[in-house]
């Protein structure tokens, strides 16, 4: 059987070396690249193609859920596994919208690993077990009808979540355009959509409105 290929993403030049090992230690699994932030894990795909992307979400330049949305536009066939030290579960839903496989905590990497990556193998969605039984219990309410979680995750979509994002960071529409491939019409285009949205015509309150809901 052929090696499972996989590419790793991360700023930290240690973790990647550590996850390197154990990898290479399993059954089958090639590390055929590695990345440090977002931009460079997307060229890094035109030139190779793993089978799965295990990344962080906090990353330079583009940031790991930016780079979900990217990979899967690009290259749907490729899984993706977050490792992350986030434990907030709005990362965890912003990562499921993206298109992310799976979402690993770090500190459960030691034991989970393996069958993080197994399970997303055979196809399944696989989450860290210090959040699963958190993601149950919001489930639980949304079917029951007593959450607003989804309609407050569908007041803007990915692409709008990763433009307040970086319009929060002090980011030119320019600046916006050139990281996400795209226009800077789409981007103003974007940015009104939020603000009608939001219903906000200020720069500072989109500011305030990112903090509080975590995106930077």
């Amino acid at each position: 059987m052929p090696p499972y290929h996989i590419v790793l993403a991360d700023d930290h030049v240690l973790l990647r070396q550590g996850l390197k090992k154990i990898l290479t230690g399993m059954d089958n699994l090639e590390v055929i690249g590695e990345a440090c932030d977002g931009l460079d894990l997307l060229k890094l795909l035109n030139k190779v193609n793993p089978h799965m992307v295990i990344l962080d979400i906090s990353m330079p330049n583009l940031r790991g859920i930016e780079a979900i949305h990217e990979i899967k536009m690009i290259h749907p066939d490729i899984k993706v596994l977050i490792l992350t030290m986030h434990k907030d579960k709005e990362y965890l839903y912003q990562t499921i919208s993206a298109g992310a496989d799976g979402y690993l905590l770090k500190e459960d990497a030691d034991t989970e690993l393996s069958s993080a990556i197994n399970a997303i193998r055979r196809g399944r969605f696989y989450i860290s077990p210090l959040l699963s039984g958190e993601l149950a219990d919001d489930l639980a309410l949304i079917w029951r009808g007593k959450s607003n979680l989804l309609s407050e995750r569908e007041t803007l979509t990915v692409r709008e979540r990763e433009i307040l994002k970086l319009i929060a960071e002090g980011r030119s529409n320019k600046d916006m355009a050139n990281l996400l491939f795209i226009s800077i019409r789409t981007v103003e285009r974007h940015r009104a959509n939020i603000m009608n949205k939001l219903k906000m015509n200020k720069t500072a309150d989109l500011i305030k409105y990112a903090i509080h809901k975590g995106y930077i």
